[in-house]
């Protein structure tokens, strides 16, 4: 069982720069792979980064790469994603998830153990 806990949402203008923190607690962290992910009303969640169990492999969404940054510290059991160059379609809820398995992959439907997510907004 891995329990996620996201940190560092806020109101931004656009332009600026956030950076999100997750930690997971459990066992494995250091062999699972780890995403985030955000949502707003009435679309699906969407994949915005991965990063496989030892940072050799990353992912990005077309729509974050160049602007966002993910990294883990697996001492800690954590992992960030620095925002920058904010736009106001990056506003939303932003998710993060550990993955079974340390491969890192965009499909959300691969993700076991979510977070209760946290709040961007870049205002214009």
């Amino acid at each position: 069982q891995v329990h996620v806990v996201e940190s560092g949402g806020g109101l931004v203008q656009a332009g600026g720069s956030l950076t999100l923190s997750c930690s997971a607690s459990g066992p494995t962290f250091a062999r699972n792979a780890m995403g985030w992910f955000r949502q707003t009303p009435g679309k699906d969640r969407e994949f915005v980064s991965a990063i496989n169990w030892s940072s050799s492999t990353i992912l990005y969404a077309d729509s974050v790469k160049g602007r966002f940054t993910i990294s883990r510290d697996n001492a800690k059991s954590t992992i960030k994603l620095q925002m920058q160059s904010l736009k106001p379609e990056d506003t939303a809820v932003y998710f993060c998830a550990a993955k079974i398995g340390m491969v890192a992959v965009s499909d959300r439907d691969d993700y076991e153990y979510w977070g209760q997510g946290t709040q961007v907004t870049v205002s214009s």
